[in-house]
Parts: structure tokens; sequence; C-alpha cells
């Protein structure tokens, strides 16, 4: 077909469209209005994946869990379904496609994923709440498949990291500032900030999750030493500013804390101190802790500081088990979570039961102001601990050694990358990672696509670094 039938047939495509959705408006019909975005989208999911992928980052933080309006459905919108439809695209191209680098499945912590999944299909079958388990094993499969499996595949363009850790970051903007404006309307009262952010967080702990999670990528952009435009330099400072600027007002404790912990691993990774020396302290600490634990429990009782709008309060109101009810709570539903795994040590209770089974394991002790039955305030408060009762012992130990296997290759690639640019964001992504691994001892979010998304997506880029870049002795941002 020459240029000028080219023309000619899309002018009367479009002229056709345009009288037919005119008598359709006119008739209160407005459905078809929505035909190109459609076929924009279908095209795209068949020539662009890599685009769709970044785009999925960009929507992440703005999407909406549609139980805010009513519905008994669980679902973010508009990233899980983009999410499930991707999934059910990369694996029919896997079937027909056979450009997929093979090494994406056979890399160490994708194994170590199909042990993960493997034996949570286990527990599904399990399950004392069966139809609760598929569900939430369908969802955990579009959240992790698509972001680690196709995510490898596009981090083979390296320029794609810097993007999709960008485009995260541009859609988490207009939340922070929407969160902002509305705790500044309320006084930035301590109330306010626990749900200034909704409907697009469920509450703060979430939100200054995420928010901790890429502070160090764009920090580490902020202090780069490559050559940039003066303009992406002011640029990247001024998201990292709002981004610091969101997380203090988030008044999120785990949050604040993990970035202390990402940053101490910093200084053990770039003054190179020998794990072994920080295992051998943390063991001296801990044992010198339980000798002297009476007195420690003592001491923190006695800590009668609550949360409060005051930056320091707030900070010491971390050691408050005396009177701190969101201390107390978590606390509870710790203790929930072991008495659960005690019960079933082995295959757990389901994946996704916690909340509907934990309440008769709370102990009369243990219940605060704040406790419920029906777990409408968190889960398990600990991405660990809800693993272990949900899913048994073995279910702790897949995700553990997830962690570790992340751990030690990204350490590795820091170790023998030859080109700079790999190892800056392999360093960069490890330290995004590290404030999770520190966060999940006190809250669990992996069963949202605001954690999963930037979670799984950073591994995946780790992983294509591993097999695709750290021995390229060049490589152009």
């Amino acid at each position: 077909m020459n240029e000028k039938n080219k023309i000619l047939l899309s002018s009367g495509i479009s002229i056709l469209y345009i009288l037919i959705n005119t008598i359709l408006i006119a008739n209160e019909m407005y459905w078809f209005s929505l035909l190109p975005i459609i076929v924009v989208f279908a095209f795209t999911f068949l020539y662009r994946l890599d685009f769709i992928y970044i785009l999925v980052a960009l929507l992440t933080p703005m999407s909406i869990d549609i139980t805010n309006f009513g519905t008994s459905v669980g679902l973010a919108m508009p990233t899980e379904p983009i999410l499930a439809a991707l999934l059910v695209v990369f694996v029919f191209k896997l079937f027909h496609d056979k450009s997929y680098d093979r090494k994406i499945f056979t890399h160490p912590i994708s194994y170590s994923i199909y042990f993960y999944l493997i034996w949570m299909f286990i527990t599904v079958i399990t399950s004392v709440e069966i139809a609760v388990s598929i569900k939430w094993f369908v969802a955990k499969l579009w959240l992790i498949i698509p972001m680690y499996f196709f995510g490898i595949a596009v981090f083979k363009d390296i320029k794609n990291i810097p993007r999709f850790v960008w485009a995260y970051t541009l859609g988490f903007i207009p939340v922070i500032i929407f969160t902002i404006s509305v705790h500044a309307a309320n006084g930035f009262s301590d109330h306010a900030a626990h749900w200034a952010m909704s409907p697009f967080f469920n509450d703060h702990t979430s939100y200054g999750a995420m928010l901790a999670m890429v502070i160090p990528i764009i920090f580490g952009f902020t202090i780069s030493p490559e050559k940039r435009s003066q303009n992406t330099r002011l640029f990247t400072f001024i998201a990292l500013a709002i981004l610091i600027i969101a997380i203090y007002f988030s008044i999120s404790r785990a949050a604040w804390l993990s970035l202390l912990g990402a940053m101490g691993v910093y200084f053990m990774i770039k003054f190179r101190i020998k794990l072994a020396w920080v295992l051998t302290g943390l063991f001296v600490v801990l044992a010198v802790a339980f000798s002297f634990k009476e007195q420690i429990i003592m001491k923190m009782e006695k800590n009668k500081q609550d949360s409060s709008d005051n930056f320091v309060e707030h900070v010491q109101s971390v050691s408050n088990i005396a009177t701190d009810a969101s201390n107390l709570e978590r606390i509870n539903r710790w203790n929930s979570a072991l008495r659960l795994f005690i019960e079933k040590p082995i295959f757990g209770w389901g994946p996704g039961t916690y909340q509907f089974v934990y309440a008769p394991y709370q102990s009369v002790a243990d219940k605060t102001v704040i406790s419920t039955n029906v777990g409408n305030k968190g889960t398990a408060h600990s991405e660990y601990l809800l693993i272990l009762s949900e899913e048994g012992v073995f279910g702790l130990l897949s995700f553990v050694i997830i962690l570790i296997l992340v751990a030690t290759t990204s350490l590795r690639v820091y170790k023998e990358s030859k080109n700079k640019i790999a190892r800056k964001y392999n360093l960069l992504l490890f330290l995004g990672l590290i404030t999770y691994y520190a966060h999940a001892f006190l809250n669990n979010f992996l069963d949202t696509d605001k954690a999963a998304v930037p979670f799984w997506g950073f591994i995946a880029a780790i992983v294509a670094i591993d097999l695709f870049h750290k021995d390229k002795k060049e490589i152009e941002e």
C-alpha cells in the first residue's frame, strides 16, 4: 500500500469513528469514546511490553483499591488488571517467542522464587480457607511473575533501570502533594498523618515504607558523579527534597528506622566491613541484651511517651511498650502469629488467612484499645511472621532464601562489576531493598501492588545486571 492510500484509509477510519461516536453520544452512549485508548493499549501490549512495564511503575503509587468504594473484591486499579494482562501475554509469548534468554530462568534467585511459589501453592491446598488462599495466590502470581521474570528481560536495556525508578517516583509525587495538602488542611496533626494519603495508600506505614525504598536510589542519583545537565541535576535534587519532606511528615517510625538500616549497610559495603564482624557484634549485643533483659524491659515500660506531633517525642515513642497503642497492638499481632504457627508449624493456616483466623489467638493481656477481631488495621504487622503463620516454617524459609540470595548476588556484583554505572545501580537498588528487609520486621505490604512492584522490580534489575551488564566494560546511561 502506497503512502497516498495509507492516508486515505486512516482518514476514512477516523471520519467513520467520529460519525459513529457522535451518533452514540447524542443517544447518551459514551463507551465508544474509549475505543482509541483500548486500541492503543492493545497494540502496546503486542509490540511494546517494556513500555507497559514502565507504565505499571508510574501508575502504582496512584492506584486505588476498589474496596474503598464499597466493593468486596480487593483489587488495585488500574495496576493489577494491567499486571494480570501482562502475565497472560508474557506466558503466551514464552511459548511462541524464542528470543527470551533462558539464563533468566536458571539464575539462583529464579530457582528460589520457584521454591517460594511452589510451597505457597502447597499451602493453598492445605489452607483452612481455600477460596481465600486461591484468590491470594493468583494475585501473587500477577504481582511476581511479570515484575520479576519479564522485568529481567526489560532490564537487558540498562537504561530501563533508572526509567523504572523514575517512573515510580514521578507517580509518587502527585500522591505526596495530595497527602501533604490534606495533612496541612488538618493542621499537620498526628491524627491526620495516619489517613491523609487515603485513598492512594491505606495508611502512613505503607506510604512511609515505599518512600523509604526510593529515597536511597534518588539520593544516589543526586550525588552521581556522571556528567548531567544542570536542569537534570536540579530536577533530581527537587525530587529528593520532596521525598524527604514526605517521609518526615509520614511520621512512620518504621520507615525512619529502615533508612538508618540502609545507611548502616552502605557504610559496611563502602568501608568493606566483614559480615563476620557485624554478626559477631550483633551476637554480643544480643547476648548483653538477653543478660539484662529484665532491666531493659523495666526501662521500656517506664517510657510513657506516646506518638506525638513533635519529632523527638515521636522517635522516643518507638520503645514505649507501656502506653503506646500502636506498639502494643503490634506486639499483640506478633504473639497471635506465633500462636498460629505453633498450632500449624509445617503448612500454616493458608496464604491470606491470617486476618480471618487470628482473633481467637489474641491473649486478653495483649489486647489494646485498637485491637480488632476482623483484621482491618493491618494483619500480622510483620512480613516474616505473617508468612510463618500462613505458610509454616518452609514458607518463611523460602522467603528468607530469596532475601539471602539477593543480598549475596548484589554484594558479588558490586565486587566483580567492571563498569561504574552497573555497579552504582546495583548498590542503590540493594539499599532500596534493604529498607524493606528492615521494614518487614514491623509491617507487611508485599500483598499490595505498592510494595510488590518496586520490590520484585528491584530484584529483577539486580539479576539483569548480574546476567547482562556487570561484565561490560562501558555502559552508557
